[in-house]
């Protein structure tokens, strides 16, 4: 029998990039209290698909998760959110790369920047209030 003497903790940790650019065209274009409904319904619709992105993984269901992913790429986009869309991105190649251990790994970053990016925005927008 073989005795562990150290365990490490990896924490993952993903840096999180919001265009700012994009979202004052937002604002620009929409007026803020438009942008602020889009920016809220696009929050609750991110975090409900990065779920829903899970539930299909682990069900294996290939072709529903890359359309999951694929939506989260253009709501994210809308946003300003570009991590999280270049993480649904990759979650799409691995996906029809056949790839399921990347899939797993893609998929599992996806969540951590989505998290993270989402927590972003709310930060974001209590500094406008």
């Amino acid at each position: 029998m073989t005795v562990v003497n150290k365990i490490f903790t990896l924490n993952q940790t993903e840096s999180v990039r919001l265009d700012s650019e994009r979202l004052g065209a937002l604002y620009n274009q929409l007026g803020d209290a438009g942008a602020e409904d889009v920016v809220c319904r696009a929050i609750e619709e991110l975090a409900v698909r990065l779920s829903h992105c899970e539930r299909l993984w682990r069900q294996r269901e290939w072709r529903d998760l890359r359309k999951s992913a694929r939506s989260l790429i253009a709501i994210s986009e809308q946003i300003g959110m570009s991590a999280l869309a270049s993480a649904a991105k990759e979650v799409t190649i691995t996906i029809d790369n056949e790839d399921h251990v990347a899939t797993a790994a893609t998929l599992f970053r996806l969540i951590r920047v989505g998290e993270r990016s989402l927590t972003a925005v709310w930060d974001l927008q209590d500094l406008s209030i």
